[in-house]
Protein backbone atom coordinates (compact mmCIF):
# COMPACT_ATOMS: atom_id res chain seq x y z
CA UNK A 1 0.00 0.00 0.00
CA UNK A 2 1.36 3.41 -1.02
CA UNK A 3 1.80 5.94 1.77
CA UNK A 4 1.23 9.53 0.69
CA UNK A 5 3.20 12.35 2.23
CA UNK A 6 1.41 15.47 3.48
CA UNK A 7 2.71 18.80 4.74
CA UNK A 8 0.36 20.29 7.34
CA UNK A 9 0.83 24.01 8.06
CA UNK A 10 -1.21 24.89 11.15
CA UNK A 11 -0.29 27.33 13.92
CA UNK A 12 -2.87 26.04 16.41
CA UNK A 13 -0.89 23.50 18.44
CA UNK A 14 -3.92 21.52 19.60
CA UNK A 15 -5.50 21.26 16.15
CA UNK A 16 -2.17 20.60 14.47
CA UNK A 17 -1.43 17.73 16.83
CA UNK A 18 -4.90 16.19 16.54
CA UNK A 19 -4.97 16.41 12.73
CA UNK A 20 -1.45 15.09 12.23
CA UNK A 21 -2.06 12.13 14.55
CA UNK A 22 -5.44 11.33 12.99
CA UNK A 23 -4.04 11.44 9.46
CA UNK A 24 -1.17 9.17 10.49
CA UNK A 25 -3.76 6.70 11.82
CA UNK A 26 -5.31 6.79 8.33
CA UNK A 27 -1.98 5.76 6.75
CA UNK A 28 -0.75 9.18 5.65
CA UNK A 29 2.80 10.31 6.30
CA UNK A 30 2.50 13.77 7.88
CA UNK A 31 5.02 16.54 8.53
CA UNK A 32 3.50 19.28 10.68
CA UNK A 33 4.95 22.81 10.81
CA UNK A 34 3.51 25.84 12.59
CA UNK A 35 4.21 28.81 10.29
CA UNK A 36 4.72 29.84 6.69
CA UNK A 37 8.47 30.44 6.94
CA UNK A 38 9.06 26.95 8.27
CA UNK A 39 6.77 25.57 5.55
CA UNK A 40 8.84 27.17 2.76
CA UNK A 41 12.06 25.85 4.29
CA UNK A 42 10.55 22.36 4.54
CA UNK A 43 9.24 22.46 0.95
CA UNK A 44 12.68 23.46 -0.31
CA UNK A 45 14.22 20.32 1.22
CA UNK A 46 11.47 17.71 0.83
CA UNK A 47 8.83 16.54 -1.61
CA UNK A 48 5.17 16.04 -0.70
CA UNK A 49 2.07 14.76 -2.42
CA UNK A 50 -0.18 17.46 -0.94
CA UNK A 51 0.06 20.53 1.29
CA UNK A 52 -2.64 21.57 3.80
CA UNK A 53 -2.49 25.29 4.61
CA UNK A 54 -4.22 27.10 7.45
CA UNK A 55 -5.35 30.52 6.27
CA UNK A 56 -5.23 32.52 9.51
CA UNK A 57 -1.63 32.43 10.72
CA UNK A 58 0.51 35.25 12.17
CA UNK A 59 3.39 36.78 10.19
CA UNK A 60 2.55 34.92 6.96
CA UNK A 61 -1.06 33.88 6.37
CA UNK A 62 -2.03 30.93 4.20
CA UNK A 63 -2.84 33.06 1.16
CA UNK A 64 0.59 34.72 1.29
CA UNK A 65 2.23 31.33 1.73
CA UNK A 66 0.38 30.06 -1.35
CA UNK A 67 1.58 33.10 -3.32
CA UNK A 68 5.16 32.29 -2.27
CA UNK A 69 4.72 28.66 -3.33
CA UNK A 70 3.51 29.81 -6.75
CA UNK A 71 6.27 32.39 -7.15
CA UNK A 72 8.94 29.81 -6.30
CA UNK A 73 7.27 27.43 -8.80
CA UNK A 74 7.05 24.67 -6.22
CA UNK A 75 4.89 22.07 -7.96
CA UNK A 76 2.69 20.86 -5.14
CA UNK A 77 -1.12 20.82 -4.90
CA UNK A 78 -2.50 22.53 -1.80
CA UNK A 79 -5.79 23.05 -0.01
CA UNK A 80 -6.85 25.60 2.59
CA UNK A 81 -8.22 25.12 6.09
CA UNK A 82 -10.01 28.14 7.51
CA UNK A 83 -12.74 29.43 9.78
CA UNK A 84 -13.37 32.24 7.27
CA UNK A 85 -16.41 31.45 5.13
CA UNK A 86 -16.94 34.67 3.15
CA UNK A 87 -17.35 33.99 -0.56
CA UNK A 88 -14.55 36.44 -1.40
CA UNK A 89 -12.11 34.43 0.74
CA UNK A 90 -13.15 31.13 -0.84
CA UNK A 91 -12.76 32.52 -4.37
CA UNK A 92 -9.41 34.07 -3.49
CA UNK A 93 -8.19 30.67 -2.29
CA UNK A 94 -9.23 28.96 -5.49
CA UNK A 95 -7.80 31.79 -7.60
CA UNK A 96 -4.41 31.10 -5.99
CA UNK A 97 -4.62 27.54 -7.27
CA UNK A 98 -6.05 25.66 -4.29
CA UNK A 99 -7.47 22.24 -5.11
CA UNK A 100 -9.93 22.41 -2.21
CA UNK A 101 -11.14 24.65 0.63
CA UNK A 102 -12.25 23.12 3.94
CA UNK A 103 -13.95 25.10 6.68
CA UNK A 104 -13.32 24.81 10.39
CA UNK A 105 -14.44 23.19 12.62
CA UNK A 106 -13.05 20.25 10.67
CA UNK A 107 -14.78 16.94 10.28
CA UNK A 108 -11.77 14.60 10.24
CA UNK A 109 -13.62 11.89 8.33
CA UNK A 110 -14.67 14.37 5.64
CA UNK A 111 -11.09 15.62 5.39
CA UNK A 112 -9.81 12.08 4.81
CA UNK A 113 -12.45 11.48 2.10
CA UNK A 114 -11.46 14.70 0.34
CA UNK A 115 -7.74 13.88 0.59
CA UNK A 116 -8.26 10.42 -0.83
CA UNK A 117 -10.32 11.90 -3.67
CA UNK A 118 -7.60 14.43 -4.51
CA UNK A 119 -4.82 11.88 -4.27
CA UNK A 120 -6.85 9.52 -6.48
CA UNK A 121 -6.73 12.23 -9.15
CA UNK A 122 -2.98 12.67 -8.66
CA UNK A 123 -2.41 8.93 -9.05
CA UNK A 124 -4.12 9.02 -12.43
CA UNK A 125 -1.91 11.74 -13.88
CA UNK A 126 -0.04 10.72 -17.05
CA UNK A 127 3.15 8.86 -16.13
CA UNK A 128 4.97 9.49 -19.40
CA UNK A 129 6.73 12.78 -18.89
CA UNK A 130 7.36 13.03 -22.65
CA UNK A 131 3.64 13.36 -23.39
CA UNK A 132 3.09 16.65 -25.23
CA UNK A 133 -0.26 17.66 -26.68
CA UNK A 134 -0.86 20.24 -29.38
CA UNK A 135 -3.64 22.76 -28.76
CA UNK A 136 -3.69 24.96 -31.83
CA UNK A 137 -0.32 26.71 -31.77
CA UNK A 138 0.30 25.72 -28.15
CA UNK A 139 2.21 22.72 -26.86
CA UNK A 140 0.93 21.37 -23.57
CA UNK A 141 2.89 19.08 -21.22
CA UNK A 142 0.49 18.00 -18.44
CA UNK A 143 3.12 16.07 -16.51
CA UNK A 144 5.38 19.13 -16.36
CA UNK A 145 2.47 21.57 -15.90
CA UNK A 146 3.69 23.59 -18.90
CA UNK A 147 1.79 25.40 -21.64
CA UNK A 148 4.05 26.79 -24.36
CA UNK A 149 3.54 28.97 -27.42
CA UNK A 150 6.64 30.02 -29.33
CA UNK A 151 9.14 31.04 -26.61
CA UNK A 152 6.47 31.87 -24.05
CA UNK A 153 6.15 29.16 -21.35
CA UNK A 154 3.34 29.28 -18.81
CA UNK A 155 3.76 27.18 -15.67
CA UNK A 156 0.34 25.91 -14.63
CA UNK A 157 -0.85 24.81 -11.22
CA UNK A 158 -1.70 21.15 -10.81
CA UNK A 159 -5.44 21.81 -10.93
CA UNK A 160 -5.12 24.05 -14.02
CA UNK A 161 -3.15 21.33 -15.80
CA UNK A 162 -5.59 18.58 -14.85
CA UNK A 163 -8.60 20.62 -15.93
CA UNK A 164 -7.05 21.60 -19.26
CA UNK A 165 -6.17 17.95 -19.96
CA UNK A 166 -9.74 16.92 -19.13
CA UNK A 167 -11.16 19.49 -21.57
CA UNK A 168 -8.57 18.59 -24.20
CA UNK A 169 -9.37 14.88 -24.11
CA UNK A 170 -12.96 15.86 -24.82
CA UNK A 171 -12.13 18.68 -27.23
CA UNK A 172 -14.86 19.99 -29.51
CA UNK A 173 -17.40 18.16 -27.34
CA UNK A 174 -19.19 19.31 -24.22
CA UNK A 175 -17.67 18.56 -20.82
CA UNK A 176 -20.57 18.61 -18.36
CA UNK A 177 -20.39 20.80 -15.25
CA UNK A 178 -21.46 17.87 -13.08
CA UNK A 179 -18.79 15.54 -14.47
CA UNK A 180 -16.00 18.10 -14.05
CA UNK A 181 -17.02 19.04 -10.52
CA UNK A 182 -17.43 15.48 -9.28
CA UNK A 183 -14.12 14.46 -10.88
CA UNK A 184 -11.98 17.28 -9.50
CA UNK A 185 -13.87 18.67 -6.50
CA UNK A 186 -15.80 15.61 -5.40
CA UNK A 187 -19.06 17.54 -5.09
CA UNK A 188 -21.30 19.65 -7.30
CA UNK A 189 -22.12 22.65 -5.10
CA UNK A 190 -22.24 26.45 -5.29
CA UNK A 191 -18.69 27.20 -4.15
CA UNK A 192 -17.17 24.50 -6.35
CA UNK A 193 -19.06 25.84 -9.38
CA UNK A 194 -17.68 29.32 -8.62
CA UNK A 195 -14.20 27.83 -8.31
CA UNK A 196 -14.56 26.04 -11.65
CA UNK A 197 -15.52 29.35 -13.30
CA UNK A 198 -12.37 30.95 -11.87
CA UNK A 199 -10.20 28.21 -13.37
CA UNK A 200 -11.95 28.40 -16.75
CA UNK A 201 -11.37 32.18 -16.83
CA UNK A 202 -7.68 31.64 -16.16
CA UNK A 203 -7.35 28.96 -18.85
CA UNK A 204 -9.05 31.26 -21.36
CA UNK A 205 -6.48 33.94 -20.54
CA UNK A 206 -3.57 31.50 -20.92
CA UNK A 207 -4.86 30.33 -24.32
CA UNK A 208 -5.66 33.83 -25.60
CA UNK A 209 -2.55 34.11 -27.80
CA UNK A 210 -4.13 31.74 -30.31
CA UNK A 211 -7.41 33.34 -31.37
CA UNK A 212 -8.62 30.11 -33.01
CA UNK A 213 -8.94 28.43 -29.59
CA UNK A 214 -12.00 29.05 -27.46
CA UNK A 215 -13.49 27.63 -24.29
CA UNK A 216 -17.21 28.12 -24.80
CA UNK A 217 -19.73 28.13 -21.98
CA UNK A 218 -22.88 26.14 -22.75
CA UNK A 219 -25.44 27.65 -20.37
CA UNK A 220 -26.36 25.36 -17.47
CA UNK A 221 -24.60 22.43 -19.17
CA UNK A 222 -20.84 22.71 -19.35
CA UNK A 223 -17.84 23.86 -21.36
CA UNK A 224 -16.43 23.03 -24.78
CA UNK A 225 -12.75 23.46 -25.63
CA UNK A 226 -12.97 24.28 -29.34
CA UNK A 227 -9.74 23.49 -31.18
CA UNK A 228 -9.63 23.67 -35.01
CA UNK A 229 -8.47 20.56 -36.84
CA UNK A 230 -5.15 20.98 -38.53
Amino acid sequence: MTTYKLLLVEDDKSLGYVLSEYLKMKSFSVVWVENGKEALTTLAKNTFDLCILDVMMPDMDGFTLAENINQKEIKIPFLFLTARSLKIDVLKGFALGAVDYIRKPIDEEELVVRLNNLIGILKNKPENKEDVYEIGNYKFSPSNYELKINDDIRHLTGRESELLLFLLKNKNNISKHKEILETFWGENDYFNRKSLNVFITRLRKYLSKDKSIKIDNIHNQGFILNVPDK
